[in-house]
């Protein structure tokens, strides 16, 4: 198996949407449905990154993000955030809480690859 990334989101359809398109494409997959899940798979499965939905029940992406950056296995993780949410503010508190890229939903699978790939350093195989 390829490098491994953590998805974190409380929608079935989307985390199964994602996970089949980064399995196909060489990845291990690690599934979270909320942000206290995504805490104990990260820190069990010790993914290469990460890519979390910010509105889920429990604990959301944003508190959850800013509980793994204040982990040192965690610091330098890659961490996207995807969300439905379009708003200025959201985006700015997502940054700020510790994720390196934001994009809205709905996403093009190729996309999201393509920065998956390049926060990594790999060269894009879709």
């Amino acid at each position: 198996m390829g490098k491994k990334i953590l998805i974190i989101d409380d929608e079935p359809d989307i985390v199964e949407f994602l996970s089949y398109n980064f399995v196909k494409n060489g990845f291990e997959v690690i599934r979270a449905v909320d942000g206290k899940d995504g805490i104990v798979k990260a820190e069990s499965a010790n993914p290469d990154i990460i890519v979390s939905d910010i509105l889920m029940p429990e604990l959301n992406g944003i508190e959850m993000c800013k509980v793994l950056r204040n982990r040192n296995s965690f610091r330098n993780t890659p961490f996207i955030f995807l969300s439905a949410v379009h708003d200025d503010y959201q985006v700015m508190h997502a940054m700020l809480s510790g994720a390196d890229q934001y994009i809205s939903k709905p996403i093009r699978f190729e996309y999201l690859l393509n920065m998956v790939n390049e926060m990594l350093g790999e060269k894009a195989s879709a």
